[in-house]
């Protein structure tokens, strides 16, 4: 059976990342700052409950949510100049060394009482500035230590830990809140991004990243590269808008759980656990969909997405609930990885960590945006009002894209090529795959 076993694993699309040496350095970082994030994403939310006024909670909530993340997106649009020439491995290094100071100021002004919501949200705002700069480090640390046949099963290995991290982080949060506070969890979170800190600045070689040869690429070079490609352009369109409208799910579940529920933070660790339950399946899936379309298993999983959410909004049991938002879940590793690694295949190596930070500052920017909206939505909505608007309009924007891309794909199917009796698309579909063989070809030499 042993011989069996290893001749399982070798053959998965997952091993050449887990065993790669300088991958083995960081995962266990990874891990264990993802749990951290797990546990956070519980209490970011409970503890501004907490501190708000009652009266403003939901524009509290929304607020602390929308800084956790949206400092990242103008650090992405103003630190170009001074971090686009740095390597991956530092910019993920400083983005944790980050947040683990700032985040580690709360607990410590929670416990002497000198921590009001204001000072909150500043810290919270604080410590996600470096952060698109530092998810573009960790995925262009995959895209360069690893061949283009494995960026996918790299991208869903990271995917993978994250969501195991979303599955036990909010118990042990709801464990920590009980037997201690919001701040206690974010004491801890702040620990593991300083575990990640180390990984990254100390753990790991300088001379074990690849650098490219043409490293002259413009503050702006990273939009440049999106705005020339429609493929890129489009699907960050589609994902600013998925996730825009995902953002008011924030503010509206919290309060729903709390407010209409009457509930504990015990009862929405459960939906972030189911959630993540579903993540880590999908992660596990992400591996073999190297062979699917990207567009139409994208449009898909926009649509499908938003169906499940509904429920939340229709006034369906608390269990119907919990089950349907962790099947989706299952979809949320298989967007991510998949459009992550469409940058990276398409994105010159020199300008990867410009496209991939510009691409995470729209990303960052839009559930923030959808966050912020979450609040006036849930103030005149009602939670479950607001929860109905997300979903339904999640749908909405995956249907329209489907749309578009159906009216696009037989537009260039019934156009001949100039000069050719060959219809565009098939004779796209031929490069295409003449050049990902050759590419694969290339990635296994020695």
């Amino acid at each position: 059976m042993g011989p069996d076993l290893s001749r399982v694993m070798r053959s998965s699309p997952y091993w050449p990342v887990v065993s790669h040496t300088t991958l083995r350095r960081v995962l266990p970082g990874f891990a264990v700052s993802s749990l951290g994030d797990g546990m956070a994403v519980v209490a970011v939310s409970w503890l501004a409950i907490e501190l708000a006024p009652a009266a403003d909670r939901g524009i509290w909530v929304a607020l602390a949510a929308a800084a956790y993340t949206l400092s990242g997106a103008v650090g992405a649009l103003l630190l170009g100049r001074f971090l686009r020439h740095r390597p991956p491995t530092q910019l993920a290094g400083w983005d944790a060394a980050l947040r683990a100071g700032a985040l580690g100021a709360i607990p410590v002004l929670y416990a002497f009482g000198a921590l009001g919501i204001h000072g909150y949200v500043a810290l919270l705002a604080v410590s996600s500035v470096l952060h698109s700069w530092g998810q573009a480090g960790v995925y262009t640390l995959i895209a360069r230590v690893l061949p283009e046949r494995d960026h996918l099963a790299g991208n869903a290995v990271l995917s993978g830990v994250g969501s195991i991290a979303t599955v036990a982080g909010p118990p042990l949060a709801t464990l920590l809140i009980a037997f201690g506070s919001p701040a206690t969890v974010l004491a801890v979170d702040a620990t593991t991004f300083l575990v990640l800190a180390v990984t990254f600045l100390v753990a790991v070689p300088k001379d074990a990243v690849p650098e490219p040869e043409d490293d002259t690429a413009s503050r702006a070079a990273g939009f440049a590269v999106i705005r020339r490609s429609p493929a890129l352009s489009g699907l960050l369109a589609l994902s600013f808008a998925f996730f825009f409208l995902f953002g008011p799910v924030y503010v509206a579940l919290p309060l729903h759980v709390s407010d209409d529920l009457g509930a504990s933070a015990g009862v929405l660790a459960g939906f972030y656990t189911a959630f993540g339950i579903g993540a880590v399946l999908g992660s596990v899936l992400t591996g073999h969909l190297s062979r699917w379309r990207l567009w139409p298993t994208t449009v898909g999983i926009v649509i499908g997405f938003g169906a499940l959410m509904l429920p939340l909004g229709l006034g369906a049991p608390t269990a119907m609930s919990v089950v349907c938002f962790g099947v989706a879940g299952l979809l949320w590793p298989p967007y991510s990885s998949l459009s992550t690694t469409l940058f990276q295949r398409s994105a010159p190596s020199a300008l990867l960590p410009q496209a991939l930070a510009a691409s995470s500052a729209v990303r960052v920017l839009s559930v923030p945006l959808g966050t912020a909206l979450g609040g006036p939505l849930a103030g005149g909505l009602g939670a479950v009002g607001a929860l109905r608007l997300s979903g339904a309009g999640i749908v909405v924007v995956g249907l329209v894209a489907a749309s578009a891309l159906t009216l696009r794909a037989a537009r260039t199917c019934h156009e001949p090529a100039a000069g050719t009796a060959k219809p565009a698309c098939a004779e796209a579909e031929a490069e295409r795959e003449t050049e990902t063989d050759a590419e694969q070809q290339a990635g296994a030499q020695p």
